[in-house]
C-alpha cells in the first residue's frame, strides 16, 4: 500500500491532486473524526465529504457480521440493477420507499451520481410536458425549457450545466441551453435569527419574473427547479410562503415543480426530507449524497401522462441501475438512523451550533448572516479573503468546513455529532475568529 507521506505525490503524476492536505485513514478514522494517516491527527469533520457521509466514520453497526457479509456479497459482484433483480436491491428499495420516502410519491428511479439524479428527473418532466402538449406539437422537444434560479447548483452534467450558475470555472465554454433564470429571493438573518430586509419585495420581484417567462415561453416551461436550500451558491434559505408560490405557480401553468434535494436529503435537515419542514410537497425530488444511491422519487402527478418515463421501458435507465453496495450500506443507514434517533439528535445540535454561532456573532461585527436547520449551518464573514483565511485557519485547528458563495462558511455535520463536539467547534470557530478582525 502507498506510503501516507506518498499519496498526494503519487497522485499529481496521474490527476489533478489539489484536494485537501489530509490523507483520510479509513481504519483510524471515528465517529466525528477524520483521522490523517499523514500527521496523525483527528479533525473535527464538519465537512462530511460534501454532505455525503450521515453517520461518521467506523460506526459499530457497520461492523456487524451480517452487514459485512451482505456487503463482502455485494461488492464481490456488480449487477445491472436496472434488469437483473436481487434480494438485496428489492431490500433496499423497499426500506427507501416506505421508510424515507412519504407514501404519496410510489416512483422512484435509481443511479449513481446527483447529477444525474437532476438530470433524469427533468427527462421525466420534458417527457410529461411533451405528452401535455402533443408530441407533434414539441416535435424533438428542443422548445420545452426549465425554470431554475440565480446562485443554483444542479451539478455538471448536460442539462445540469444550463442551470447551474455559481463559480463560472464549472460552467463556462461548455455548450449550454438558454433557459430562463430566475433572481432567488434568498432570505438575510439579523444576530437574533429574525429577518432582515424586505423579503416580500424580494419574493414579488421574482415572481414577476416568473409570469413574464410563462409569457415569453408560451407554455413550454416543462418544470420549475430549485434548491429548497442553495447549498454551493452561498447556503441560501428561502421562505415557506415562497415555495408555496412556485407550487401554485407550477399547478397554474401546468409545469412540474422539482425540488434538488442532492445536498440536503436523507435527514440532512433533521427530517427526512428539507421540503417536509417547509410544509410544501413538490412533484419530483432529486436526492443523493448522503443517502448513498442517487436517483428521484415522483408522486402521481406524472400519472396524469399515461406512458410516462416509469410506465414506458428505456425512457430514463442506467446500466447499474445504481450501485448494489451503495444500496447495501444505504439500507443499513437507515436502520441505524431510525434505531438511534439521529435525526432528532442532528436537530437538537444544528440547533446548538446556530445558537453559538449567534453568540460569537454579538461581539464580532464581521460574523453576519447565521442560518441553518439541523445539519446544514452557515454564517457570512465580510470578504472573500477573509473567508478563506478562516478556513484555513479552522483546518489549523483541526476543523473541516467548507466554502460557499463569495463569503461564507457552511457546515455539513455528521448525524452522529455529539453536544460536546458542537461546542468544541464553536470554541475552535471562536478562536479562529477574534474580537475587532473585522473593525
Amino acid at each position: 500500500m502507498t506510503e501516507p507521506t506518498r499519496v498526494h505525490e503519487t497522485l499529481a503524476r496521474h490527476q489533478l491532486a489539489d484536494g485537501f492536505p489530509m490523507v483520510l485513514d479509513l481504519a483510524r478514522s471515528h465517529g466525528s473524526y477524520l483521522h490523517d494517516a499523514r500527521s496523525g491527527e483527528d479533525f473535527l469533520d464538519f465537512f462530511t465529504c460534501f454532505a455525503s457521509w450521515p453517520v461518521g466514520y467506523s460506526h459499530p453497526g457497520l461492523a456487524e457480521p451480517e452487514f459485512v457479509e451482505e456487503l463482502t456479497l455485494a461488492a464481490a459482484n456488480n449487477p445491472a440493477n436496472s434488469d437483473l433483480y436481487t434480494a438485496q436491491m428489492a431490500d433496499f428499495v423497499e426500506a427507501f420507499a416506505t421508510r424515507v420516502t412519504p407514501v404519496e410519491y410510489p416512483h422512484h428511479f435509481w443511479v449513481a451520481g446527483g447529477a444525474l439524479a437532476v438530470e433524469n428527473a427533468l427527462k421525466a418532466a420534458f417527457d410529461w410536458k411533451a405528452h401535455k402538449l402533443g408530441v407533434d406539437a414539441v416535435a424533438d422537444g428542443n422548445s420545452l425549457v426549465v425554470m431554475h434560479f440565480r446562485e443554483a447548483f444542479h451539478g455538471r452534467s448536460g442539462y445540469t450545466l444550463s442551470l447551474t450558475n455559481t463559480d463560472p470555472t464549472k460552467v463556462e465554454l461548455f455548450p449550454k441551453f438558454d433557459w430562463p433564470r430566475i433572481s432567488n429571493p434568498k432570505l438575510e438573518f439579523d444576530r437574533q435569527g429574525g429577518l432582515l430586509g424586505d423579503p416580500e419585495a424580494d419574493e414579488a420581484r421574482a415572481v414577476a419574473e416568473m409570469e413574464a417567462a410563462f409569457e415569453r415561453y408560451g407554455g413550454r416551461v416543462a418544470a420549475i427547479i430549485i434548491e429548497p436550500l442553495q447549498g454551493e451558491g452561498g447556503d441560501n434559505h428561502f421562505r415557506a410562503e415562497f415555495l408555496a408560490t412556485l407550487r401554485r405557480l407550477a399547478d397554474a401553468h401546468e409545469a412540474l415543480l422539482i425540488f434538488d434535494e442532492v445536498q440536503t436529503g436523507f435527514y440532512g435537515s433533521g427530517e427526512a426530507w428539507l421540503w417536509q419542514t417547509k410544509g410544501v410537497a413538490p412533484d419530483l425530488v432529486a436526492f443523493g449524497k448522503k443517502s448513498q444511491v442517487c436517483g428521484f422519487y415522483s408522486n402521481g402527478r406524472i400519472d396524469e401522462v399515461e406512458q410516462n418515463v416509469f410506465r414506458r421501458s428505456s425512457r430514463i435507465n442506467s446500466t447499474w441501475g445504481g450501485n448494489l453496495v451503495d444500496m447495501v450500506r444505504s439500507r443499513r443507514f437507515i436502520e441505524i438512523i431510525e434505531a438511534e434517533g439521529l435525526a432528532e439528535n442532528v436537530t437538537r445540535r444544528g440547533m446548538q451550533l446556530v445558537e453559538g454561532l449567534r453568540e460569537l456573532a454579538a461581539d464580532r461585527d464581521q460574523v453576519s448572516n447565521v442560518r441553518g436547520v439541523g445539519s446544514l449551518v452557515a454564517f457570512t464573514l465580510e470578504s472573500t479573503g477573509q473567508r478563506d483565511q478562516v478556513l484555513d485557519d479552522l483546518r489549523e485547528r483541526r476543523l473541516l468546513a467548507l466554502a460557499c458563495g463569495e463569503r461564507t462558511i457552511r457546515f455539513r455535520m455528521p448525524l452522529v455529532v455529539s453536544e460536546d463536539e458542537v461546542r468544541l467547534a464553536l470554541e475552535r470557530i471562536a478562536a479562529c475568529v477574534p474580537s475587532g478582525i473585522g473593525a
